[in-house]
């Protein structure tokens, strides 16, 4: 019988023995250690660009791109998931487990970042604290999503990081400046739209509130359910 518990740890430690975990933790790093770098050279207009230009657009898709197609995907790739798979069992509770691992750590690295940076701004910016608390919920959120959705995204095709990337960047970052369209297709504007509904007001045109919480938990559900729908259909070799 497949358990959750076994699962979940098997992640955790294929994600976290990782080069790439500490990076990430880097990259999550840069919007503080910005912060600090402008305040040592009098920069002090930060405001909420910091959470919307950087944070939402460039760390969140990038950090849960790298834990979501890594918590399914690498598995995929290498063979190792058989050994799961072929334990009786629902093997939705593999893409669950699986799932909120890769949410989990994203919003471990995501939230306190968003929040250590709102403090560092807040010192001279003492408005900064209600939308810092609001990015930081939207962050949360947001990265589940993202990292969901890459997720079954790899259970689909072996260039999950390649597609995942070029949508963040082009999509998310191209397409939806030049068509305004696409934006209701985008992870990053549900997220800001979900910051600007809990009380942040720095970001420029995000969707509306009721369309975020739709896109969102859409993408959350719909992950999940076809996560587990591709797991249900695979197939093991005679030779696994």
């Amino acid at each position: 019988m497949i358990r959750t518990f076994p699962v979940v740890a098997i992640t955790l430690r294929s994600l976290l023995d990782q080069r790439r975990f500490w990076l990430m933790v880097l990259l999550a790093a840069v919007p503080a250690l910005l912060t600090l770098m402008g305040r040592a050279f009098g920069e002090a207009d930060f405001s909420e660009r910091i959470f919307d230009q950087l944070m939402v657009q460039t760390v969140l898709p990038l950090v849960a791109l790298i834990f979501g197609t890594g918590a399914l995907g690498s598995e995929l790739e290498d063979g190792t998931i058989v050994y799961l798979l072929a334990k009786p069992g629902h093997r939705a509770r593999i893409v669950v487990a699986k799932g909120l691992v890769a949410a989990g750590i994203t919003a471990a690295l995501v939230v306190p970042s968003t929040l250590v940076t709102g403090f560092l701004v807040a010192t001279t910016e003492p408005d900064i604290v209600g939308p810092t608390l609001a990015y930081a919920v939207a962050v949360a959120v947001g990265g589940a999503a993202y990292a969901l959705g890459f997720m079954t995204l790899s259970s689909i095709t072996s260039r999950a990081l390649a597609i995942g990337l070029g949508y963040v960047l082009l999509w998310e970052g191209v397409l939806a400046g030049l068509l305004p369209g696409t934006q209701t297709f985008s992870v990053r504007q549900a997220t800001l739209g979900l910051a600007e509904m809990l009380g942040a007001n720095g970001t420029e045109d995000p969707l509306d509130a009721t369309t975020s919480v739709i896109v969102l938990a859409s993408i959350i559900v719909g992950s999940l359910v076809l996560g587990s729908w591709r797991m249900a259909r695979y197939q093991l070799r005679g030779g696994d």
